[in-house]
Order: structure tokens, then sequence, then C-alpha cells
């Protein structure tokens, strides 16, 4: 039995090449760079993955998919108010205090944070996140349970930071609920919508210091 030198060198390069991208910068950024806002960062980062992928194979249709946004979104809000009950019961039980802040303390902030958060900051993390990560990263992880794994871990160590192991944990349950949303669907636009939902809860529900340094009073 011969053994395709080529493909494993390569498994081997994207590997490395993952846990470089994925755990090396955002360690250093959360070292280095911790209160220094990462969306102009990030906004560079997803132009670049926007033509990486339009240059590689990457399915176009899979940026939008509106049809699999109809058809996942009564799933997604059933899951979404049970969360959002859940999430609401915590706070109010252990950070009495920080229930609903945002809205009541800064409600301009916070209108604004609703209005651009999912424009500049969601869709831009899903490209980096699932549309590249899924597509260049294949051979590694295939295209199942591995690779939601892969994703979900690379998100939650993203937010490494915001300085707090709560940014860590929460992201990375919601970094699995996007990955596999993102496998079923294949539809950037399904899992923007998803992510924008719980973004906006977490920023209303008086959660929103653990993800962004300007949420908090």
């Amino acid at each position: 039995m011969t053994v395709d030198t080529g493909v494993g060198s390569r498994k081997t390069w994207l590997t490395v090449e993952f846990v470089v991208l994925f755990l090396g910068v955002a360690v250093l950024y959360a070292v280095f760079l911790r209160g220094v806002g990462p969306l102009p960062f990030l906004l560079v980062v997803a132009g670049g993955v926007v033509v990486y992928l339009r240059h590689t194979g990457f399915d176009r249709r899979d940026f939008w998919r509106p049809e699999a946004l109809r058809a996942a979104l009564p799933g997604m809000l059933a899951v979404w108010a049970i969360a959002a009950v859940g999430l609401g019961i915590a706070v109010a039980v252990l950070r009495p205090a920080s229930l609903f802040d945002l809205p009541r303390e800064r409600p301009l902030l916070w209108v604004l944070v609703l209005v651009f958060y999912p424009l500049v900051s969601v869709y831009p993390q899903e490209l980096l996140f699932r549309a590249f990560l899924f597509h260049r990263y294949a051979p590694v992880f295939g295209d199942g349970t591995r690779m939601v794994a892969a994703s979900a871990a690379a998100f939650g160590i993203a937010h490494l930071m915001f300085g707090s192991w709560l940014s860590v944990l929460l992201s990375t349950a919601a970094g699995f609920l996007f990955a596999e949303r993102y496998r079923r669907t294949r539809s950037l636009l399904t899992v923007s919508v998803e992510h924008a939902l719980y973004g906006c809860l977490v920023f209303t529900i008086g959660l929103g210091e653990f993800f962004y340094h300007g949420a908090a009073g």
C-alpha cells in the first residue's frame, strides 16, 4: 500500500496553519492588544476572506441562500426564545444590577448596537469562522462533527480578547450552534441572522460587557 505524501503534507500544513491562525493569533491579541477594538482588523480579514473564497472554488450561493433562512427561521426563533428566558433568569438571579443595563443606562448606544452590530460585525465573523474555516480546513476536519467542533473552538478562543472565561464559554456554546446551522444550511445569511439574534440578546439582557468593551457603563 502506498501513502500519498502530498495529501499528508497538505493536511499537516493546514493543521499547523489552523492552530497558528485561530489559537496563536487569538492568544497574542488577548495578551498584547486587550482593550483594542477588533472591528477594523475583523473587517480587513473578512475582505481578504471574500477574495480568497471567490477564487478557490467556494460555492457563491452559500454567501446568502435566502430560501434556507425561510425554512430554518421557526426553529431558530423557538430555540432563541428558550435561551432568552434562561439567560434572563440567570442574569436576574446572579447579576440583578446588570439586567437590561445597556438599554436602561445607555439607550442610544443600545440602539446603535442593535442596528450596526449585525451589519458590520456578525457577517464578517461568519465569513471567517464558518465559510472560510469550513472551506479551507475540510481536508483536516471533514464536513461533520469534527468540523463543527473545530469551528466552535476557534470561535470561543477568539473571545479571549475580552478577558473573561464567561466570554469564551458562552461563545463556544454559541459557536456549536452556529457551526451546526451552517453545516446543515450552507447559508451565511441564515447563520448570520441566528448569530445576530443571540448577539443582540446578550447586549440587551445585561451581558454586553463580556463581548464589547464599550457596552458597560
